[in-house]
């Protein structure tokens, strides 16, 4: 632990909770499962996506792309390229203007969000391969993508290294991962690997990934004047792009207006500012047109960077009983040379199991490749394939069952920190998925069921992912016809935002929902943090929860400043918010906010509130866990797995809407068996170039390889979190992939350490 860290933990442990808030136990709206409010918009087409924005007068970019890791142009030739019919205008670093490389994301401030610090075509330097080197604006998509292929370069080579397992030995440890210690130690964690009953050490590897949302990225740029531009962009991060390009071109924050109400998923992907932004408004203000720029999905995957390949080592040692002697979880991940993301995979035994003596750490090799970024539970997913996989083996060794093994090891404080839990119901989610999975009628032995051709087997693994709370803003509006409103600049990727808030919202007024919205998805609304981490529901709940306070405390006021009011001699403590108005707690009189207002001649009254750091993340250890259980059948000629049978059991504090959260949590899934199976980014170590950059060939799992996957959880509140929700959109894929391979081995008897689990491992 860092000296700030304990310096700010000290000063935590004595700080009071927040009170309890009173909506953790209603159940008017919260808790339900009502339909997504823009679920008919999205399924009739009358949700508008960025590329479907109408602007009048509309140009359409493309681009071209370096086809070398690293160099420099020594020539490029656009006259082809302009001389095709309906192009406007083909920039390079010949004629481009110059533009401002914009910080880092989490560089400083938490408006940051850079991708990369490589300059795009403002150098003829290359950094890596499907870097911008050209962009072509012309009257029709079609017309500008043709004349962008028609753009050549030559370049002269530089020695760079894009060969991951090449650089491996030249991994040095970050000064941080996520802001904690690269490294943590207790005790001498060789003496217990070496002393114990039963050990394993075990090197596994995973692959890069892509994100590969349905709606590929898109930008549409419209200036007005010099000074004032408009971008409608799939952003999970409308504040933070709005930073970024105001940046890039030198001007004020609050003059660029970031629009994104609706994205078509995102993953991580859409949580940064990539190039693709800022040319596409660098082509509006060159053009002095609005300008569209539709990425195609091959482009995606050049400019937009994904998940990082990791090598992990997994030792875990363990007494007669099962107890964890010795922990190591040591490795490393890739980073780009021109961005900084070392994806924190040695996170989830910090806080998982009890352990004797551990070294847990990462290092990080740096690659000339496109930049890696955020993708869904980035670190945990991979990480917890290789913990849990290890553990596995373990659990074989000692002739032991894996479910037990797990709960011998259960700590009763973070193992790391020494915090209190915030709340964990770990032993509870299991014995739910233990029911429901039957599995205590799995035989023991591996290679010990056999359907025909078909070898059958059941795994397990455990998942975590941390709670996150974002500073965020929101403002709260009732008016006098008895409507109320709430406002961020917070997104829906498909979470099911605006319903969930609309449903709190509607409960903390005790209004009808049909009289509440939340808006959402512009820069120009009060700010919210990214939508990342998966975050956003608790981060906004929080904000709209006191900006809500506000707005009845000053209704109260304006009722108490007239004779007439029932709440005249009240006091805020004494009153509830119930009935589409404000009434005591105990004799039940009051008036509605209609009335209110009405005599106080106001048409509404709204309040802002922007909420502080999170510091309850720091005197508690905050999760949410899963208990993933899979069957497989395993062809014994082939090789091929299909996945039969799925249970995945959760404890993530309070479920606000189960039916949007039981999708959440099978979209994790589904995600993980793909990242289990089938899904795989493809560089060539000799150039750097992907060489799979579509969905025919980057493989996705489809409806066939999914079965109905069952899903329970425990709905325990956390008395310390916003409604006492967790966030959900990541603890679905974490363990996801370590249950296949680990049905996989009992199966077979063959235990891959290689991800995706491909035919040739098998055969």
């Amino acid at each position: 632990m860092s000296i700030l860290n304990k310096v700010i933990r000290s000063v935590v442990q004595v700080m009071p909770d927040q009170a309890p808030d009173e909506l953790i136990a209603s159940n008017r709206y919260l808790g339900r499962s009502i339909n997504r409010l823009n679920g008919p918009d999205k399924v009739t087409g009358k949700a508008t996506f960025t590329a479907d924005y109408p602007v009048a007068n509309l140009a359409h970019a493309a681009l071209a792309y370096s086809t070398i890791a690293k160099g420099r142009i020594t020539s490029i030739d656009t006259k082809a390229a302009e001389a095709l019919p309906g192009v406007i205008l083909v920039l390079t670093h010949e004629n481009a203007p110059e533009m401002k490389v914009p910080k880092e994301f989490g560089d400083g401030s938490s408006n940051d969000a850079g991708t990369t610090q490589a300059k795009i075509l403002n150098t003829d330097h290359v950094s890596w391969n499907g870097q911008p080197i050209a962009l072509v604006v012309a009257e029709t998509p079609e017309q500008a993508e043709a004349a962008a292929a028609r753009i050549h370069a030559t370049y002269e080579k530089e020695d760079c290294v894009t060969s991951f397992e090449a650089a491996i030995g030249d991994a040095k440890q970050p000064k941080a991962i996520m802001g904690e210690d690269p490294e943590v130690t207790r005790g001498d964690v060789e003496q217990a690997l070496s002393q114990s009953a039963a050990r394993i050490d075990l090197t596994f590897t995973t692959p890069p990934h892509n994100h590969n949302a349905i709606e590929p990225h898109a930008c549409i740029a419209q200036w007005d004047g010099k000074d004032d531009l408009t971008l409608y962009d799939t952003s999970q991060f409308t504040a933070g792009v709005a930073t970024t390009i105001a940046q890039v071109f030198g001007l004020k924050a609050d003059h660029v207006r970031v629009v994104a109400p609706y994205v078509g998923g995102g993953f991580g992907g859409k949580g940064g500012a990539w190039p693709y932004i800022q040319l596409c408004a660098l082509a509006a203000r060159e053009t002095g047109r609005p300008v569209r720029l539709a990425m195609t999905r091959e482009g995606v995957f050049r400019i937009v960077g994904g998940r990082t390949p990791s090598q992990q080592r997994v030792a875990i040692s363990a007494d007669d009983a099962g107890k964890f002697l010795g922990f190591v979880h040591e490795g490393v991940t890739a980073q780009s040379t021109h961005n900084h993301f070392p994806e924190q995979f040695s996170f989830p035994p910090r806080h998982l199991y009890s352990m004797e003596a551990y070294r847990i750490g990462q290092k990080v090799t740096d690659l000339s490749r496109v930049a890696n970024t955020f993708m869904r539970a980035p670190g945990e997913s991979i990480g917890t394939f290789a913990v849990e996989s290890g553990i596995d083996a373990l659990a074989y060794e000692l002739k032991m069952c894996p479910v037990a093994l797990r709960m011998r090891n259960e700590p009763d404080a973070d193992p790391v920190s020494g915090s209190p839990f915030s709340s964990r119901h770990m032993r509870k989610a299991y014995e739910m998925g233990v029911e429901r999975f039957g599995w205590k009628s799995r035989p023991a032995e591996p290679r010990s069921q056999r359907d025909g051709d078909w070898w059958i087997g059941q795994g397990v693994a455990t998942g975590t992912y941390p709670v996150y709370r974002m500073v965020t803003a929101a403002r709260v509006r009732i008016s006098a016809d008895g409507t109320a409103v709430a406002q961020t600049s917070c997104q829906e990727m498909g979470m099911g935002t605006e319903t969930v808030q609309t449903q709190h919202l509607a409960e903390r007024l005790g209004l009808p929902m049909s009289k509440v919205r939340f808006e959402y998805g512009d820069s120009t609304l009060p700010y919210a943090g990214v939508a990342g981490g998966s975050s956003q529901t608790v981060s906004v709940a929080l904000a709209v929860q006191e900006a809500g306070a506000k707005v009845l405390k000053e209704l109260l006021a304006l009722a108490q400043k007239d004779e007439r009011s029932p709440l005249r001699e009240a006091n805020f403590e004494d009153v509830v918010a119930k009935d589409e108005g404000i009434f005591w707690r105990v004799s039940g009189g009051g008036e509605s906010y209609a009335a209110i207002l009405s005599r106080a001649g106001k048409d509404f009254v709204e309040a802002d509130h922007k909420t502080g750091a999170p510091m309850e993340l720091l005197k508690y250890s905050m999760h949410s866990y899963a208990a993933q259980f899979c069957e497989v059948r395993v062809h014994a000629l082939s090789g091929e797995v299909r996945v039969q049978r799925w249970v995945g059991s959760f404890d993530t504090g309070r479920i606000l809407n189960p039916k949007m959260a039981v999708s959440q949590f099978r979209g994790g899934i589904i995600m993980g068996i793909g990242m289990a199976l089938t899904e795989e980014t493809m560089f060539d170590d000799r150039t750097g170039r992907i060489m799979n950059p579509s969905l025919a060939e980057y493989h996705v799992p489809v409806q066939a390889d999914i079965p109905d996957i069952e899903v329970v959880y425990t709905n325990e509140p956390d008395p310390h979190t916003p409604l006492g929700a967790h966030g959900i959109g990541e603890i679905g894929i974490t363990g996801v992939a370590a249950a296949v391979a680990n049905a996989v081995y009992h199966a077979t008897g063959k235990r891959v350490t290689s991800l995706p689990i491909t035919l040739d491992k098998l055969m």
